[in-house]
Parts: structure tokens; sequence; C-alpha cells
């Protein structure tokens, strides 16, 4: 098996995951072939959706003596025509609605083996939603076994081990956290059927985080029986991989419509609100005119366009870096989902998610209601506001939001403070919180949209925020030249607002102080002659920062890592490499993940860091791709881009 991240965004991911059937690429959806009703054949899936994978029954197949010979015999590739990579299920779903069928949980691994299986599922124990703690425990703890056991018996096969625990976080977190230590391919979020069922979103959402908190981040997960698009966008941005669908063909066989937003009977529709091939060449007269085995076709064809469109689209929003933004439209659709939103708003759930948010996007962000606010990516800017950036002055004068870059904006008020007092910070009360003016062209405060009216439980935040910003200080709102009588004539010269702008920058970038390590000397700043905006800098004729223009931010030359190195004490900004690779790193070569053998843990994805070796000696510098836990845990794909290196 491989695995290897390629973009990413929230703590979704698009990956290359390749079996000895094929290469596939994450986000995925495996529609759900029943050999026995093939309505829509795979090949013909392969050919209408562009279906790469796909999942069937190893229990149905084996218990019917006709498919069991022939898949023996010929293989399952064979048995229902698909030459892709094909994951098969073991029986769990139907002993949880059937009771208790007669299944041994090795022999049904050693038979989605011999049957050539891509990836084959242990026979866990459904743990359902009305369990006590103590029967999930039970049921978890026999999962486990099980699970060790298959091992054994997998051979090529890749294994997927599902993670159970009912609705209890603790309890999946331990089962997430076992599995992780043992030979397991790909996981598997179990028993989630029914809350999907009776849209129990919260409770799914709880389990996907303590799920994920507990799995190796480098293997594929899998959100089993979470087969409608409405909870893909939410379950891709908090990390799942695949998605299995069987409703597709479940919702066609009772005349049911999926939509982006939920489901709609074909007899409620005045009008086919779709534009898919289906909706396309019939209307809804049409479609109820139908027999009932073409209508059924036709819907299950549509209810598979809808669904593998909405990955396409989530893929998109990776790539593009407002996959957020989806979510949370999506989620504005339903009332269940919505609240489900909720449970992201704590420190802790951001905190976990903001590990794996990179540190600027492609595109602005976008307000799309109360939840944007409580995005990971601003998490983090208000925790490194508060963490890294300092200042000495006492008194702050704030502006209300406007036009963007501030700077630009209150250019002749800030000229006129500055002729005044220097002594003083310019604060702007935006509607994403407090802005320092120094850093109003960094990621997101220059690259962000936000209506001129917000709603008020976002308004409440930012208040909350912006006071424990400005605790201790005197603070004085502008209100017109007025507002500068109240200010004392300072006999200090003011600082070059340049020199402020490229310190504050780098402090919040690369850490407190670290502007101490990089401006000791004389500075040189080079702008651009077209924009007059920042672009290089020079620290005694030494070029150790480049500005990028599309985020604010540094991009780090070797200068300027030299005296970060000295400055910073290990692990700070440290990615640190196995002596098999230095030869490599030292001959430009990026660091992939299996050569990495420690990491600062607060580095994040696209972070500027320090590559070196064991006895810590800097060998170059680079862009994170990774952060640390994936680092450690990836056998497959970059985790450093190396910039520049070394030369011996």
């Amino acid at each position: 098996m491989k695995f290897e991240i390629k973009d990413r965004d929230a703590a979704g991911r698009i990956c290359k995951y390749t079996t000895k059937h094929g290469t596939v690429t994450t986000p995925n959806l495996m529609p759900v072939i029943n050999p026995n009703k093939m309505i829509i054949s795979p090949k013909e899936m392969k050919k209408l959706f562009g279906t790469e994978i796909v999942i069937t029954n190893s229990y149905i197949i084996k218990k019917d003596e006709k498919l069991r010979e022939k898949a023996l015999k010929k293989g399952i590739h064979s048995l229902i025509d698909f030459d892709g990579p094909i994951m098969t299920d073991s029986g769990t779903f139907q002993s949880y609605v059937y009771g208790d069928i007669k299944l041994d949980p090795i022999e049904i691994v050693e038979f989605q083996r011999d049957v050539g299986s891509d990836i084959g599922t242990i026979l866990d124990v459904f743990g359902t939603p009305d369990q006590t703690k103590k029967e999930a425990e039970q049921g978890m703890k026999e999962t486990l076994s099980r699970a060790k056991q298959s091992t054994k018996s997998k051979g090529e096969m890749n294994l997927a081990c599902t993670v159970q625990g009912s609705i209890y976080p603790d309890l999946r977190e331990k089962c997430a956290k076992s599995l992780s230590k043992i030979d397991a391919d790909f996981y598997p979020i179990g028993g989630v059927v029914p809350l999907m069922e009776n849209q129990r979103y919260s409770d799914l959402v709880r389990i996907i985080l303590a799920s994920k908190k507990g799995l190796d981040p480098s293997k594929p997960v899998h959100l089993f029986g979470a087969g409608h698009p409405l909870i893909f966008p939410l379950a891709v941005a908090l990390g799942c991989d695949f998605f299995d669908s069987s409703a597709y063909i479940k919702y066609a066989n009772d005349e049911r419509l999926i939509f982006y937003w939920g489901t709609e009977k074909l007899q409620d529709l005045s009008d086919l609100p779709c534009s898919c091939p289906v909706c396309s060449k019939y209307n809804e007269s049409e479609l109820k005119k139908m027999p009932k085995k073409d209508r059924v076709l036709q819907i299950a064809k549509h209810n598979l366009f809808v669904s593998f469109e909405e990955i396409r689209k989530i893929r998109n929003a990776i790539s593009n870096g407002n996959l957020w933004e989806l979510v949370e439209r999506r989620a504005n659709s339903n009332p269940y989902l919505l609240e489900a939103m909720n449970l992201l708003r704590s420190k802790d759930v951001k905190d976990f998610l903001e590990q794996f948010e990179p540190v600027s996007k492609n595109k602005a962000l976008f307000y799309t209601g109360p939840n944007s606010i409580h995005r990971p990516i601003v998490h983090r800017c208000h925790k490194r506001l508060s963490d890294r950036y300092q200042t000495s002055f006492d008194t702050t004068i704030v502006f209300p939001d406007g036009e963007k870059p501030y700077s630009t904006y209150y250019y002749d008020q800030i000229k006129e403070i500055r002729r005044k007092n220097c002594e003083t910070n310019i604060l702007i009360d935006s509607a994403l919180g407090p802005v320092p003016v120094e850093l109003d062209e960094m990621y997101p405060f220059a690259q962000s949209v936000f209506p001129e009216i917000i709603d008020k439980e976002s308004e409440e935040k930012i208040t909350k925020i912006f006071d424990n910003f400005t605790k201790g200080k005197k603070i004085i709102c502008w209100e017109s030249k007025n507002t500068l009588d109240t200010l004392k004539q300072s006999k200090k010269e003011c600082l070059d607002f340049d020199i402020v702008r490229i310190s504050a920058v780098s402090d919040m970038q690369f850490g407190k102080n670290a502007s101490k390590a990089l401006f000791n000397g004389e500075i040189k700043i080079v702008k651009s002659k077209k924009t007059g905006k920042i672009r290089n800098i020079y620290c005694d004729d030494k070029h150790v920062l480049s500005m990028r223009a599309g985020d604010g931010l540094f991009t780090l030359k070797i200068e300027g890592g030299k005296l970060l190195y000295k400055y910073f004490k290990t692990p700070k900004m440290r990615v640190m490499a196995e002596e098999d690779a230095v030869p490599f790193i030292k001959d430009g070569k990026s660091v992939f993940a299996k050569f990495v053998k420690d990491c600062d843990p607060d580095l994040r994805p696209m972070d500027e860091c320090l590559v070196v070796d064991k006895k810590d000696n800097l060998l170059a510098i680079g862009r994170c791709i990774m952060n640390r836990k994936e680092m450690l845990s990836f056998e497959y794909g970059m985790a450093v881009k190396t910039r520049e290196h070394f030369k011996d």
C-alpha cells in the first residue's frame, strides 16, 4: 500500500492511494455493489461517473455457492467485472441488521484474501448508539482481539480494521490508538449508519474527532456507511478520506432523489432542481410515467451523479483552500448539521484541528456566517497574536474597520499620530478581530472578506478577543483629528514603519523575538517599484528574507535561516533528518517523511523550517508540507520542500 498527501486544507487531504489494481485519488466514494443485483455495473459506473474504486460484500458472495466458486476460481475482479481497486466488507452490518449469523472472523478474512480483494475488512462488532458504555467496551475489546488475529491472515491484501466504541468518544479514541499499533492498512470508522439514519450528526462529529485523535495519520480513514453527500464536506474537513454508498440504490428503490441538501421524494417534486445528465434528459413527469424498473435505474444514476459531483467539489475546495466555506454553506442547509458545527467551536477541538491547517491559503477567507470566526486558522491567528506579538507601548489608538490594507486607508491619520506621539499602538477593530496596523498585509488579515454587518454572535466573540488582547492598555478610539489632542507630544523619534512591520511579521511567523535574531544589524529593505510593497530584506548586506505578495508572509533565505538557527534552541523550527538522508539533503533534495527523525511540534503545514541532522547541524531551509505527527507516521511523501541548502 502507498498513501501519499498531494494537497490539503482544513484536516482534509487530497491523497494518492495505490493498490495492486491501481491508484485512486482521495477523497473518494465507493459505490456498494451487490453481485446479485447489479442495477448499474461497476464497468458502467467507471464510464458514467469516473468511479475509481468500489466495495462489495464478501459475506453475500461466500454464502452463495455459485458466487463463491466463481470468486475463488477467477477472482473478485472477474466476478463483478471491474479492473480497478475493490474493497470487500465482512458481514458485520448484516450481523447488525439480521442478528446472529454464523461467521468465523478469521475465515471471512481469509476468504477475502483468497478471492483477491484489494482491501479486506475484519469482522468487527457493530456498536449501536443505544448500548451502555460497558456493552460498547466489550464490543470494542472483541473488535480489537479480532483485528490482531486477522492481521496474521491478510497476506498481501490491505486490511481494514474498524474503529468501534458506540457513541463514547473515549472508547473510540482508545480503540483507534490500539488499532494504530497493529499491522493495519486502512481504518474504517464503523457503527455510524444508525446515526446517519436519525440525523444524529453531533454524535457523528464526536466519533470522527475521537477516532482521528487516536489514528495513525498515514493510513486512509473510511467513514463506513455514510453515503449521503450532505455529510461529505464536514467529514472530509475532519479528516475522512473514503465513503461508501448503498444509499444511491436504496433511495432509488424508494423513489427518493439525493441532493447535497438532503433527499426529495419524486412524487413531491414539481420540477427537477438538478442539471445532471439524468435530470437534463428527463423531466419529473417523464420519470413518474416510466416503468418502475427504468425509473429506479434513472434515479440511481442521478443519485450517483450528485454524490460524485460533491466529491469533486470537495477536492476543488481543498485545492483552492476554501473547504471550510463549503462546509459552512452545506451546514446552513440542515439544522442538525448546523447544530453539529457548534462542537467545532470548543478550544480543544480547534487546538486539534489547527495542527493540520496550512499557515496560508490560495484564496481569501470568506465569511459565511457565525461559524467563520471559529475556523481553526482564525483560532491560530488569535493565539499567535496573544503568544508572539509584542509591543512596549501602553496607549492604543483604535480605528474602526475599513478598506484594506488598513495602513493605506488610514495613511494620513497614522502619519499625524506618529508625528505627534510615536509611543502608541495603532489597532484596527476588524471583523476578524484586533489587527495591529503593522500586520495588516499578512494572511488572513488582508486576505479576508467580511460584510459590513456581521452576526451578533460573531460580534460578541470578536469583542471578547479584542478585550483580552488590549487588557491593561489605555484605549483611545479614533473619532476625528480632535483625537490627536488627547495625545502628549512625544520627544522620541519614531522607528521606521517598515522596520516595525517586518519585525512584527517575523515574530508572528517564526516565533517570539525572531526579529531580534533577524534584524540585529544594518537593515536594507528593497521594495517593488510597481507596488511599493516590501519584497526583500537584507541585514548587514546579507539577504535574510523575502516577503511574498500573495500572503504578506516571509520566505526564509539561507542567511536568515542561519540567524534563526543560532538564536533559537532545538527543537524550535527544526525538522531533524535521519542520517541516511543527510547526503541527499546536502545535495539539495527535499526531505521525505520516512527520513524524518523528529520535528518541532509547533510547526504547521506550509511553515518555514530549518532542516538539521541528529547532531543539530544545519543542513537546509525549506517549507513544511506536513505537521510533526504526520512526518513521524508517513512512509511516503514529502515532509519538507527544501529551498536552499548548505554546500560542503
